[in-house]
């Protein structure tokens, strides 16, 4: 029985970054000698054991055949006559194929230390197109990968148009090409996600919304970015929050399309919510760059209509979200481009939360009209500031 690392682990290692999940492959064993040695077996299709005491992953070798449509039509074969080679062989990405003993020495069957020296996101065998969710998983390690100077193999980028031409992304789940979506938003640079996306065609069949947006919002001539994908780059500069960033790259969506996009992808309520808010609120909030006495109203409608004073949490994504898509708008160094809505609305929010139904009730008022003399009041104060 040989052990050894694998995938992930041995990547980020020769890359000089931190290793977080550490996964191991298991040649010439039986499940019954992981089973005497007190690992526990949690997979179902195949045997996956968990180590007795640092609970890793630890799989036995094995090999895929196709037979079916989808990322799950598959059928895994294990055993111990199945080889390190063989078992490498069924992985995406050559830098994902490199394995590690447990005396330190590297076994590279697939250039996979030439790709990462090149910064190359290479295939391993033409058997990458028979799994459409690898599309995704490439999109997602460019995105992750980009600062480091990674980008897409051109034989790479061939077999994606593929899979993406071949309908088979269709077979994907919502949940599925959501949680790759969550991940990537989760990089420093996850607009690179959709551009790869889009540029093998496999956006159209995914997010056909998001699609349509950033064509119409393509500018050739200028060599700029759509317009979403900036707001999307601009908001990671100004939180890590995922749900503000899905915001930022929809916001320019209408209603309508966002709603559907949402509803047939699956995507969590908290998103939705905050990306319908945005992008109903985002050009209302710009419009109050210099505000005065006659935007009061204004003023206290979004506050009101947002439920801002229930979710002040929820407004303070809103505003990241509005500064997000204004810097996008301006000039090549928008991040330097102040945003004084932002800071000047959340100031005023704060302060007319003190005003409460306290003094009301003890005047006498019941009802509806504590919640006008509430609003009337926060209007005064208002007017009293924009004056």
């Amino acid at each position: 029985m040989e052990i050894y690392l694998v995938g992930g682990a041995v990547r980020d290692a020769l890359l000089g970054l931190p290793v977080v999940d550490r996964d191991y492959v298991v040649v010439g064993a039986l499940p019954e000698q992981l089973l005497t040695l007190g690992y526990q077996q949690v997979g179902k299709d195949f045997p996956v054991f968990l180590h007795p005491k640092s609970k890793n992953e630890y799989a036995l070798a094995r090999t895929e055949r196709k037979a079916g449509s989808g990322y799950t039509g598959f059928i895994c074969d294990f055993g111990p006559d199945i080889t390190l080679e063989e078992d490498l062989s069924r992985r995406d990405l050559t830098i994902n194929a490199i394995a590690q003993d447990e005396n330190g020495a590297l076994y590279d069957p697939y250039g996979g230390q030439a790709d990462i020296a090149a910064r190359s996101l290479r295939h391993v065998s033409d058997a990458f197109n028979e799994d459409p969710l690898r599309v995704l998983r490439v999109a997602r390690f460019a995105a992750r990968f980009h600062d480091l100077g990674f980008t897409v193999a051109d034989e790479t980028q061939a077999l994606m148009q593929q899979i993406a031409a071949s309908g088979e992304l269709s077979a994907l789940t919502p949940e599925r090409v959501w949680k790759e979506t969550e991940k990537a938003l989760a990089c420093e640079q996850p607009q690179v996600f959709f551009e790869v996306l889009q540029s093998c065609g496999a956006l159209k069949a995914l997010y056909p919304e998001l699609d349509k947006l950033f064509s119409r919002q393509l500018q050739p001539t200028a060599n700029q970015k759509p317009h979403a994908l900036q707001a999307l780059w601009h908001c990671t500069q100004l939180t890590a929050d995922l749900v503000c960033r899905f915001a930022a790259l929809t916001l320019q969506l209408d209603v309508a399309a966002l709603t559907d996009l949402c509803e047939r992808s699956k995507v969590p309520t908290e998103h939705k919510e905050l990306a319908l808010l945005a992008s109903r609120w985002h050009q209302r909030i710009h419009a109050l760059r210099e505000p005065n006495r006659d935007n009061a109203e204004d003023i206290l409608a979004l506050f009101q209509e947002t439920d801002s004073w229930r979710r002040p949490e929820r407004f303070a994504q809103l505003l990241i979200c509005a500064q997000a898509d204004w810097q996008a708008s301006t000039a090549l160094d928008a991040s330097a481009e102040p945003y004084p809505q932002r800071p000047q609305l959340w100031h005023w929010f704060q302060a007319l939360q003190s005003i409460t139904a306290g003094p009301f009730v003890a005047q006498g008022l019941k009802g509806p009209a504590i919640g006008e003399a509430i609003k009337q009041a926060r209007l005064a104060q208002l007017q009293a500031w924009l004056a």
